[in-house]
C-alpha cells in the first residue's frame, strides 16, 4: 500500500513540459507518413492478391476444362494409359484409368475452388479489419 502511494506521488510530481512544438509536429508528421505508407502498401498488396486470385481461377478453369474434355473425348473402351506388366494392381489401374483420372481431376478442381473461396474470404476479412481500425489522424493516437 505504501509503495502505491509512493508511486502515485512520483507520477504526480512528474510534470512533462513540451518545449518545442516544431519537433513534436515533425515527429507526428513522420509517424503519420509511416502510417499512410503502410496503408498504401496494404492496399497494393490486396490489389495484387485479387489479380493473382483471378489469374489462378482462370488458369484452373481453362486447364480443368481442357483436361476434362481430353478425358471425356476418348473412346470409353480405350484406357488412358496401358501397363505391360501382369501385376493385378497395375492391370486394375490401367483398366480403370478413365474413372480414376476423372475422379482425381474432380477432386483437384474442388480443392482449387475451395482454396480460392477461402483466400477471397481471407482477403475480405483483412480488408474489413483494416477498415474497422480507427485512423490515427482521427483519434489523435500516436504509434
Amino acid at each position: 500500500m505504501t509503495k502505491d502511494k509512493e508511486l502515485e506521488k512520483l507520477f504526480l510530481a512528474q510534470k512533462p513540459t513540451f518545449d518545442d512544438q516544431a519537433d513534436f509536429m515533425a515527429a507526428l508528421t513522420r509517424r503519420l507518413d509511416a502510417v499512410e505508407y503502410v496503408r498504401r502498401h496494404q492496399e497494393a498488396t490486396l490489389r495484387r492478391y485479387k489479380l493473382a486470385m483471378v489469374a489462378a481461377f482462370v488458369v484452373g478453369l481453362v486447364s480443368g476444362a481442357v483436361t476434362l474434355t481430353f478425358v471425356l473425348s476418348m473412346p470409353a473402351d480405350v484406357p488412358l494409359f496401358t501397363v505391360r506388366a501382369q501385376s493385378g494392381f497395375l492391370l486394375w489401374l490401367a483398366q480403370n484409368s478413365r474413372l480414376l483420372s476423372a475422379t482425381v481431376l474432380a477432386l483437384l478442381l474442388s480443392f482449387g475452388t475451395m482454396s480460392i473461396i477461402r483466400n477471397v474470404h481471407d482477403i475480405l476479412r483483412m480488408r474489413q479489419s483494416t477498415s474497422l481500425r480507427p485512423s490515427s489522424r482521427l483519434s489523435g493516437n500516436l504509434l
